[in-house]
């Protein structure tokens, strides 16, 4: 379905890349139909050029017509100005995906012309080793065939969850913004075994490998996160210690909140660009 499709990325950033990377990783589409652009940095380019063996071109370089799939990867704040400056050189055939935090698919079709096809899309920074989880929500002119176009492709960065757009910000809550809160906990585990006498990169390995562990047991068991907790939880014993002193210090609360900060200000974003008009030179 997608060896013979063109892809372009307009942006060059680190989420660009993560997508980029697992895509040629799995290649689905061969490298040299994709297409990396930005506004004006060449040595950005060069090196996603080098690295990924795909082309690198500035946006003016670009030629619209020949996409089959745009992917917009620029910050939020950029997108109007964006989907503006290519409503009058696409067609409805070409499908457009963003990967903005915020951005609906109402907003792109409002910034398109009447028909086009989106698919607002949330991946995580996980994509780079093909472990991803995303969300998509089709727009309201998107076709099965696109849907589904849209699924092969990003399966190459890992699992793809069709899902309802008034579920998105809970999701970019969740799994878009998910992986910091991982890192952030890693980081203080790792800091727990370096005051109690560990090296830091033993710490860091011994962090890495329990939550990989943990991830798996719950992904290979029909059971429930607290099922698996209680199982593991001896009356009295380490584990309950341990799981006291995140009670007592608002632990799940805390994770609770991080989740739901992220879906607010996804919502925010949202709100923002729905508020914003740009008018073109």
């Amino acid at each position: 379905m997608l060896k013979h499709k063109k892809v372009a990325f307009l942006g060059a950033g680190s989420m660009a890349e993560a997508m980029i990377a697992g895509i040629v990783n799995a290649n689905k589409v061969p490298s040299k139909q994709i297409i990396v652009t930005n506004n004006s940095n060449q040595t950005r380019l060069k090196e996603l050029e080098n690295k990924y063996g795909i082309t690198g071109l500035t946006r003016e370089q670009l030629s619209l017509n020949e996409m089959d799939i745009l992917i917009l990867a620029m910050k939020p704040k950029d997108a109007e100005k964006a989907l503006l400056s290519i409503k009058d050189k696409i067609t409805p055939n070409q499908l457009v995906l963003s990967v903005l935090a915020g951005i609906s698919t109402s907003f792109m079709e409002q910034n398109l012309k009447s028909g086009q096809q989106v698919i607002r899309v949330m991946p995580n920074t996980s994509s780079m080793i093909g472990e991803s989880a995303t969300a998509i929500s089709r727009g309201k002119f998107t076709e099965d065939d696109q849907v589904e176009l849209a699924k092969d492709l990003l399966e190459a960065i890992g699992e793809v969850y069709l899902i309802e757009e008034d579920k998105m910000d809970i999701f970019t809550g969740i799994a878009g913004s998910g992986p910091a809160y991982f890192y952030y906990l890693m980081e203080h585990m790792e800091i727990a075994g370096k005051d109690a006498g560990l090296d830091e990169e033993t710490s860091r390995k011994i962090a890495s490998q329990t939550i990989l562990g943990a991830a798996k047991m719950m992904m290979e068991n029909d059971t429930t996160p607290a099922d698996l907790r209680e199982k593991v939880t001896s009356p009295n014993g380490t584990t309950a210690a341990g799981l006291e002193a995140l009670a007592k210090h608002g632990g799940g609360k805390a994770i609770k909140q991080a989740i739901q900060h992220a879906a607010k200000r996804s919502k925010e974003i949202s709100a923002q660009m729905k508020n914003k008009t740009i008018v073109l030179n």
